[in-house]
């Protein structure tokens, strides 16, 4: 009789075993972060280090890993990057790509949608992903006009494992509505994030 109290109980009462922790919040940049950035990106450690992330993404697409290793993400409807954290990236200059490669889409006309935070306890460690999304700027439709998208919709993301950083990723989704233009060729985008002209 025991056995059969203790299965009704555990089924009685399931939810209090533990639960995953998963929370998302929007933020803002702060502005010392920001004015972090606006120095940092006139500085040759930037440069140095987007023209090492720019030759790491064509070095990949011919076959050639080199670090920090960049993966890439190639399909009719999205394209984009990934960049490993590894030397001779720090903490620091990983969080400023992040803010770096915003601005970039701010400036290539892009329009910021949102900024948010996401936490999630998996397998007993911690992964915060923290994601700016982008759309092109709205437009009214022209008669006899289509749309630009630009290079469609863009997602920015920076993920850190149990407070140490892991990965940035960047992916262009293309729209597929006939009221659009076709979207730019993504190497174009990434031309104008690392400004190469």
């Amino acid at each position: 009789m025991s056995k059969f109290l203790d299965d009704l109980f555990k089924k009685v009462f399931k939810s209090a075993e533990k639960v995953p922790l998963k929370v998302k919040e929007n933020f803002t940049v702060k502005e010392i972060d920001q004015a972090d950035l606006d120095s940092w990106i006139d500085s040759e450690e930037f440069r140095e280090l987007f023209s090492l992330i720019y030759k790491n993404y064509h070095y990949k697409r011919a076959g050639i890993n080199d670090h920090p290793q960049v993966h890439v993400f190639d399909s009719p409807y999205a394209n984009g990057f990934a960049l490993s954290y590894e030397n001779p990236l720090n903490p620091k200059s990983f969080s400023r790509l992040f803010l770096a490669f915003s601005q970039r889409l701010l400036a290539l006309g892009y329009e910021q949608v949102s900024l948010d935070r996401k936490m999630e306890e998996i397998n007993d460690q911690v992964k915060v992903t923290e994601k700016f999304y982008f759309k092109p700027p709205l437009q009214l439709p022209v008669e006899g006009e289509l749309i630009s998208q630009l290079y469609g919709n863009v997602a920015l993301e920076k993920v850190t494992v149990d407070n140490k950083p892991s990965y940035i990723k960047l992916l262009a989704t293309v729209y597929s509505d006939r009221l659009y233009q076709d979207a730019m060729p993504f190497d174009q985008l990434m031309d104008g994030i690392f400004e190469k002209h």
